[in-house]
């Protein structure tokens, strides 16, 4: 594999960052997945709406039960107010 250095704007620089973070994966393989993508020479064929629905958070599936709880009571809370 090649390394190669680019220059980019500080505005994608962050958005690239972010994107990584929140992939919880590396600036590198975020780059060479959109670079694959805009080029079309990429192995992988990725789902358009893979990962649309990611919180950002990664204990979501550890606390699955005490966030349907809440849920449950807020919607609980909603329905009364609603009917007074």
């Amino acid at each position: 594999m090649k390394r190669t250095t680019i220059k980019i704007p500080d505005e994608l620089d962050a958005r690239l960052r972010h994107e990584a973070n929140l992939r919880g994966t590396t600036i590198s393989e975020v780059s060479r997945e959109a670079l694959e993508t805009f080029l079309g020479t990429g192995s992988r064929r990725r789902l358009a709406a893979a990962a649309a629905g990611r919180s950002g958070r990664s204990d979501i599936s550890e606390r699955i039960e005490e966030i349907l709880a809440t849920e449950l009571q807020n919607a609980g809370a909603e329905s009364t107010e609603a009917k007074q």
